[in-house]
């Protein structure tokens, strides 16, 4: 099941779309010239994508933080924040999936390395539970993933290459999607770009980043030149998340701007030579006594504890409710109804049960927010339990037979229960045993070994007690029900 956002039409203004289930798996490389429509294009992405997928922004220059304004994103100020506190943010983070943008344009570039450094370094070490599928947009990658020594520190360099390379080689099993934007190529570390699947090409001067950009197009190096001819917002994008041959593509509008945006032009100011100069040394001596003044108190910020709790918190302030998308209805069982469908979807689709379940309650978040539910309504626990009910075709756990069935399996871990919740569903419903290949089926096996463990482990258990009659015909009894399935083949 695809989840498209349209990010701008083609040449023959037909929509040109992003598949966000795909992205979060394959990641995009943005690469244009200052000046080429990259921030444009990130933010296109960031406001069509908020309401289906978490986001977490690293914003160098502090562009991004409008969204804020519109999409309820909380912006963290990379600067009023120690170690420590910004460490806990980022977990806190991963823990409630706020999506989020880390402004740095108040730190210097080898503050805003280690501060992004440690950031991505916390959001990549959260535990396996709290896995949940994320946009991860890093503007100006360059300065973040260097592909030489700078003016920094090699141990800044180190600390900034190594959380960018853990975003883009290994953070998908994490749910973590980076999307890395950059001037140049040539200036970007080979092995955080190579880790991208679809690519976003804008304008690009220098023959070196233009041959670089045509290959990875596939594009004949000839055919480079074309990509000097861009103009502003135009790109020529490629990827399984985009599309399967490069096509040219002018960005549609965006909801927010940037915080600074550029003056238009003004004509000098209508004086004479002797008028301006007496402007620029006017009381120049009082400027003298002015510098030794003490500063101004700085403007203040949320401290770690409340933003922690910003973050913490679910409920929306009501003047953003009405701005953000609505969220699915909050009736419990429209609730259960609409995520007991998706879990029907999702299990209809071959081989389901042989995925972990990160990757599967990853898949589950993102069908929620597509249907403007938030996932939170099932944790990690729940997902399993419910999906396990769902691969064995129970819709309705509160009556007939299955609340005493699932109150005898309760013993059983989650990954260990859609099997016996099959040999209960056919002794039930006094249909033969499930045949190996389908016990294998749903436990998400293919070997017969671990099979016959598993029945054995339920048996050890006491819920089963297996009957192998002198034709070969195996049935399957479950004592506390006083129900035994039909012999397999009768």
């Amino acid at each position: 099941m695809s989840a498209p956002i349209t990010i701008g039409v083609d040449p023959n203004d037909k929509p040109v779309t992003i598949d966000v289930r795909e992205l979060l798996a394959t990641r995009l490389l943005v690469q244009g010239n200052s000046g080429s429509g990259k921030s444009h294009l990130l933010r296109r992405i960031l406001e069509e994508s908020a309401p289906i997928v978490q986001q977490i922004v690293i914003d160098p220059e502090g562009d991004f933080v409008s969204l804020a304004d519109l999409f309820g994103h909380i912006v963290i100020d990379g600067a009023a924040y120690s170690e420590s506190e910004l460490t806990r943010l980022a977990a806190r983070i991963r823990q409630h999936r706020a999506s989020v943008v880390l402004a740095l344009d108040d730190l210097e570039i080898e503050a805003q390395m280690r501060c992004a450094a440690l950031f991505l370094s916390a959001l990549f070490d959260a535990p396996r539970e709290q896995w949940f599928p994320a946009l991860v947009v890093v503007d100006e990658a360059q300065m973040f993933a260097p592909a030489a020594a700078g003016e920094v520190s090699d141990e800044a360099r180190r600390l900034s290459l190594g959380a960018m390379t853990n975003l883009m080689c290994r953070g998908r099993k994490r749910g973590l999607a980076g999307i890395v934007a950059t001037q140049r190529l040539a200036k970007l570390a080979k092995n955080v770009a190579a880790e991208a699947s679809n690519f976003l090409m804008g304008r690009t001067f220098l023959d070196i980043d233009m041959i670089r950009a045509a290959d990875l197009l596939g594009m004949e190096r000839r055919q480079a030149e074309q990509i000097r001819d861009l103009a502003r917002g135009q790109f020529l994008g490629l990827g399984p998340a985009i599309t399967r041959r490069p096509v040219a593509v002018r960005i549609g509008s965006v909801r927010t701007g940037a915080k600074v945006m550029a003056q238009e032009m003004a004509p000098p100011p209508n004086a004479s030579p002797d008028q301006l100069h007496a402007l620029l040394h006017a009381d120049l001596h009082l400027e003298d006594a002015a510098a030794d003044a003490p500063p101004p108190a700085p403007t203040a910020k949320a401290d770690a504890t409340e933003l922690l709790e910003r973050i913490s918190s679910v409920a929306l302030e009501e003047e953003d409710v009405a701005e953000q998308p609505q969220l699915f209805a909050p009736d419990q069982s429209e609730i259960d109804a609409a995520v007991s469908e998706i879990l029907l979807d999702m299990v209809a689709e071959p081989e389901c049960t042989f995925q972990p379940p990160a990757k599967l309650f990853q898949d589950f978040s993102v069908r929620c927010r597509m249907q403007r539910l938030t996932a939170g309504h099932v944790d990690m626990g729940q997902f399993r339990r419910r999906f396990a009910m769902a691969v064995a075709g129970i819709t309705d756990a509160t009556s007939g037979p299955w609340p005493e069935i699932l109150r005898i399996a309760r013993v059983l871990p989650d990954d260990l229960l859609a099997p016996f919740l099959v040999i209960a569903r056919a002794a039930q419903d006094g249909a033969p045993c499930p045949d190996d290949d389908e016990l294998a089926r749903v436990y998400g096996t293919n070997s017969p070994g671990r099979l016959r463990r598993l029945l054995e482990h339920y048996e050890r258990s006491g819920l089963i007690v297996v009957r192998t009659d002198f034709s070969g015909r195996r049935s399957i009894s479950i004592p506390e029900l006083g129900l035994a399935t039909e012999p397999l083949g009768a």
